[in-house]
């Protein structure tokens, strides 16, 4: 295909409009695995432009000017019917569609016909697409649209370079849900850069760096599940999370607003002042995570002292943790002890605990 700079379809192949529409999708057809219906606007227009229409890219095919490619008949005026069903006409051409299609997750309008899609004789949009890519993709996929749309959150893949092909294979793919590679490769991918940016312009971590540096993942991590804790299209929730997890170093408590937190973890450890079974962080039996979060003003966030996804310390426990708006990072200044530990000139004078006796030789 190649661009056109016209602004209109030549008047006589105009007139293939008519018998060309068999090309695509009946109106209102369904899509398998999409919640709505095909658009009429969309698909079912398999033929050139209308006249007045400015046209961005031509099939060359059809530039071509020989119908006999597709058609039965040479003559644009009244080409016929077509040589064959859509996709196997397609293929003739665009021969690395057969490896392709043969991957074992296939999209079911690519399966269906081509025409779904693309139109094969011009069009507005690259690729001779039947509209731009997002809009194409949640004329089907009603429900992902409207995530999109409402979320508080927006994940800015969806609206900047590839939009919705920049993750998913619009033909086939050997990932289910028709990724281009596995969740977990491909979220690192996009964020292993120095410059990717959050919508309010924070620079946003750079998981590789982070990774290679931290050998100790949270489980999640380690998992390689991303969605355990992101939602992908969009969320209500910082950083497309899939609950409640504060933003900032302090918060009052509430047990809400660590959701996130306590779909795994158990939500006594927060709640509960005295214990010796719920957490190693006690002294005695005074749980120091109780001491420091349970507050009703400022209480520490698990983020001040745990680095959620990967970390050098056991427990996901930070070295140093970000404070305030400026950039700047706090030393944590955890050290493991033989009967616990210490915390050191942080957030308060050096202080040890004691979760264990330690037998002394007589």
């Amino acid at each position: 295909m190649r661009s056109r700079t016209t602004s209109s379809v030549p008047l006589a192949l105009s007139l293939l409009l008519v018998p060309a529409l068999a090309l695509g999708a009946p109106a209102g057809a369904k899509s398998a695995g999409g919640s709505g219906t095909l658009r009429s606007a969309f698909v079912g227009k398999g033929g050139p432009l209308p006249q007045g229409v400015k046209v961005g890219w031509s099939h060359a095919a059809y530039e071509n000017g020989d119908c006999s490619i597709c058609h039965v008949g040479k003559d644009p005026k009244n080409p016929g019917a077509l040589k064959g069903p859509v996709n196997e006409l397609c293929f003739q051409c665009h021969e690395e569609f057969t490896a392709v299609m043969s991957r074992p997750v296939k999209h079911p309008p690519a399966v269906e016909r081509c025409t779904n899609c693309h139109n094969a004789h011009n069009a507005t949009e690259k690729k001779l697409l039947n509209a731009e890519i997002y809009t194409l993709c949640t004329g089907c996929h009603t429900k992902i649209k409207s995530i999109a749309e409402n979320a508080k959150v927006k994940h800015g893949a969806l609206s900047t370079g590839s939009k919705c092909v920049s993750c998913h294979n619009p033909h086939a793919a050997n990932v289910e849900k028709l990724l281009v590679q596995l969740p977990f490769d491909l979220c690192v991918n996009c964020h292993s850069r120095d410059d990717v940016k959050d919508p309010s312009g924070k620079t946003l971590v750079n998981f590789s760096k982070l990774l290679a540096a931290n050998k100790v993942w949270h489980a999640p991590v380690a998992n390689k599940d991303c969605s355990a804790c992101h939602m992908t299209h969009g969320s209500d929730n910082f950083r497309l999370l899939v609950e409640d997890y504060p933003a900032k170093f302090y918060a009052p408590y509430d047990p809400k607003n660590y959701a996130l937190c306590f779909t795994c973890h158990n939500d006594k450890v927060a709640a509960t002042p005295e214990t010796t079974t719920l957490t190693n962080f006690r002294d005695g039996s005074r749980n120091l995570h109780y001491v420091h979060v349970h507050k009703e003003e400022r209480g520490r966030t698990c983020r001040a002292c745990h680095e959620v996804h990967a970390s050098p310390n056991e427990h996901q426990l930070r070295d140093k943790t970000p404070f305030g708006a400026g950039g700047w990072s706090l030393n944590v200044g955890w050290q493991k002890t033989p009967t616990g530990g210490q915390c050191s000139k942080t957030c308060h004078d050096t202080k040890q605990y004691t979760n264990k006796t330690i037998a002394t030789k007589k």
